[in-house]
């Protein structure tokens, strides 16, 4: 990525997955050109402005991210990692005034054009926002969500898929008793990891996460919480993988 890297700043993170299989509908939309499996660099953006309106948010971005790696962007609020990540999926589309110049690639794919199977994109490349958005409906219905619109309907694939999924997100031996129950009775850790499931069960090849705020920033250091005299310094956020 080119600019400067604030390395106190807040994180957002770009993982990717190596490749899956994973259908895309086309049944009930317009024909559009499918998102093809993603390879090296699974995502890139070449010459990247963004703009609301007047407002310019990014500026002449060239960024890459390499199949089976995290890759972690530093900064300071504001300064438009939540519209970098947006517009690799093109969720920021429907945004009143915004407007994006360059070349933003799956793979070798570019995905800007109106010949693009939008759905398919937000499959292929799939969100975890800040606060976990679980759907108001049970654990397991969640995870397969994705897979059912792709009318994947065998009992046993979706069995399976929604095991596999929780034992990847660390959930299964916290929910596999209560899996017809409501998500919104996750708390709000189980209800992220029940987002990611419901991300990896769609067959997304690359996640885009835009974590909270590291606890430390949210609560008083332990000399402080005792009444103590401390410095003023905010903590670093934790380690992680290199923005490019």
């Amino acid at each position: 990525m080119v600019g400067s890297v604030d390395t106190e700043g807040e994180v957002s993170i770009i993982g990717v997955r190596r490749p899956v299989t994973a259908a895309v509908d086309t049944r009930q939309r317009p024909v559009r050109d499918p998102i093809i499996q993603a390879t090296n660099p699974a995502v890139a953006m070449r010459g990247v402005n963004v703009f609301y309106g007047a407002f310019q948010a990014l500026r002449d971005i060239n960024f890459s991210a390499a199949l089976g790696e995290i890759t972690a962007i530093i900064g300071p609020s504001g300064c438009g990692k939540s519209t970098l990540l947006r517009s690799l999926n093109r969720i920021n589309d429907l945004v009143p005034g915004y407007r994006i110049e360059g070349d933003v690639l799956i793979g070798e794919q570019p995905v800007l054009g109106d010949d693009i199977d939008v759905a398919g994109l937000r499959r292929r490349v799939g969100m975890l926002f800040q606060r976990p958005t679980p759907f108001p409906m049970s654990i397991y219905d969640n995870v397969i969500f994705g897979m059912r619109l792709d009318g994947r309907q065998s009992q046993r694939v979706l069995d399976e898929a929604v095991e596999r999924c929780l034992r990847q997100t660390a959930l299964w031996d916290e929910v596999k008793d209560r899996l017809r129950e409501h998500a919104g009775g996750l708390s709000g850790g189980q209800q992220q990891r029940l987002c990611l499931a419901r991300t990896l069960a769609a067959g997304s090849d690359v996640i885009l996460a835009r974590p909270d705020r590291h606890p430390a920033h949210r609560r008083p250091p332990p000399a402080a919480a005792r009444g103590g005299h401390h410095r003023d310094r905010d903590p670093q956020p934790a380690g992680g993988g290199a923005g490019q």
